[in-house]
């Protein structure tokens, strides 16, 4: 029995082309490069991060190339394709950053603390190559085959005497001849950089501490262009943890002062001053809150810094509130004009303001004494002058941002709340305190907290206009307007050397307690949302 229909012809298919999850080939393309980007920076930093021995970086890098491998080349896990980067990125410039602070804050690191242990003792005895009479001054160049500021270095050297070629480095002195000398001087070794007399000047310090052993005694620099063998006085005995005089026989042991160890005699007196950097557990916390003169030092600068970010949010939202409102009103001409007026401000870099208010403030010839008829008021070297001048500056750079959250506050409230109001019989005062008011701080109390938070480390404004003065006594770790985050930094980078371990503890400290602020002020601040 016939239907009357045709037979549908079957058609073959073929393997088709697909491109996965990406939905054009240009996609596909950047696909591919960005993860081979990431493969070939894993794989690149892989012998550095070996050669530092830094087993926990190495570690955080291979497991974040391998998850964005994972991730981007499959279709699943999607969500994961939209929280992976915001995930690495916090780890890397949040995360990272906050751990090695903690790590160096239970560190002795510092002026003098650069390096560790070996790296010290191998300073002191290579420094202790001292001439001998008669002893052979070599013709020197010097190469790397890396970078010319950072090295490695070796010391191709010509003894003028034979005209006998060799290279030096610290595993010792090796005759070489694949070389071209010219003039006395090695010129040109096969797959080496020569440095320039100018570049070898610029790592001088670096290629003091090189020291070349050798059967005699030991070759180091002399200059940019001569190196000299001479004998080394001093031995370490690694097994003793000794330094010993050869030419005296006194033996030297480390001992502890303060919160660093140094080589010292029998008697306690210090041989060298180089230390070296150690962990010293919970010394530079124990300092913080121990030491009187550290610990009034501090707790003046807290009470100023509580003043300075209260102040700072206070002045700034209250004139940016004052001035929304009052441009709130539509009855006002020119309302765009005056709006876009009062944000100019803030469209300047607070670099440049910073820097222009510091010149306002200038005893002589500041625009503010001008103002004033002449007046030679010293507003940066009066402890109060200069604390007000802080947060006359701030009220500037600040007070636009609260403008412009007050505005979009203001703006989103209902109109018919003001028209209830008016029929209740309330002026607008009353509407504004009881009604628009409480309302307008639900939206603007997280961004007042923020704001405090930012100010409570407002390090920029310190720096720019004061730059932590006026100094008691004309010195000083931390200045009469130093807040802690400036005074932390005035210890770590101070004229009297620099504290990085103990800057980092003040640091540590500072962020917890800014964390507990801020959780505090969020805690009361839901008490608005109740607010209808």
């Amino acid at each position: 029995m016939s239907t009357g229909l045709k037979p549908v012809p079957v058609r073959k298919v073929g393997p088709r082309f697909s491109l996965g999850p990406t939905a054009s080939v240009p996609a596909l393309l950047a696909k591919i490069i960005g993860l081979g980007a990431a493969l070939g920076a894993g794989i690149s930093l892989t012998p550095l991060l070996v050669a530092a021995e830094k087993w926990g970086l190495l570690l955080g890098v291979w497991v974040g190339v391998l998850g964005l491998i994972a991730v981007y080349s499959t279709r699943r896990v999607i969500p994961a394709k939209y929280l992976l980067p915001g995930t690495l990125l916090l780890t890397v410039f949040v995360i990272m950053p906050i751990l090695a602070t903690v790590q160096l804050s239970f560190t002795n690191a510092g002026d003098g603390t650069r390096g560790t242990k070996e790296e010290t003792v191998q300073a002191i005895v290579g420094n202790s190559v001292t001439p001998v009479p008669g002893g052979t001054i070599y013709n020197m160049t010097v190469g790397t085959v890396g970078p010319a500021s950072t090295g490695p270095f070796t010391l191709y050297l010509v003894d003028p005497a034979t005209n006998e070629t060799f290279e030096g480095t610290e595993d010792g002195l090796t005759p070489i001849e694949d070389v071209t000398v010219d003039g006395g001087f090695i010129r040109e070794v096969p797959g080496v950089t020569i440095l320039t007399g100018k570049e070898v000047n610029d790592v001088g310090a670096q290629l003091t501490e090189l020291t070349v052993p050798t059967e005699g005694g030991a070759i180091r620099t002399q200059g940019i262009n001569q190196a000299f063998e001479g004998v080394q006085t001093l031995q370490y005995d690694e097994s003793a943890d000794t330094i010993t005089n050869t030419a005296t026989g006194q033996t030297y042991t480390p001992q502890t002062f303060g919160d660093r160890e140094y080589f010292a005699d029998d008697q306690g007196v210090r041989a060298f001053d180089q230390s070296w950097e150690q962990n010293v557990g919970g010394a530079n916390y124990t300092r913080i809150f121990t030491d009187p003169q550290i610990r009034g030092l501090l707790i003046g600068s807290f009470i100023w810094t509580l003043t300075f970010a209260v102040g700072s949010v206070l002045t700034t939202f209250l004139l940016g509130l004052f001035l929304a409102v009052t441009l709130n009103d539509p009855r006002v001409r020119g309302l765009k004009l005056y709006r876009a007026a009062m944000i100019v401000p803030y469209a300047i870099p607070v670099f440049i303001s910073f820097l222009v208010w510091q010149s306002f403030y200038n005893r002589d010839f500041g625009l503010i004494n001008a103002m004033l008829g002449g007046a030679r008021i010293d507003w940066l070297g009066d402890p109060t002058l200069a604390k007000v001048a802080v947060l006359l500056t701030n009220l500037w750079v600040g007070f636009p941002y609260m403008f412009l959250i007050s505005t979009g506050a203001l703006q989103a409230l209902p109109q018919d709340i003001n028209e209830a109001a008016k029929i209740d019989g309330a002026n607008a005062w009353t509407t504004f305190t009881k009604v628009q008011f409480p309302l307008l701080l639900v939206a603007v109390a997280p961004l007042l907290v923020a704001s405090f938070a930012f100010n409570f480390n407002n390090f920029n404004v310190i720096q720019l206009v004061t730059g932590g003065g006026p100094f008691p006594g004309g010195g000083g770790a931390i200045g009469a307007t130093d807040i802690l985050i400036s005074g932390a930094y005035r210890i770590a980078f101070g004229s009297g050397g620099a504290q990085f371990g103990f800057a980092s503890a003040i640091s540590v400290v500072l962020f917890i307690i800014t964390a507990v602020l801020a959780g505090l002020q969020f805690r009361y601040t839901k008490a608005l949302e109740d607010v209808r």
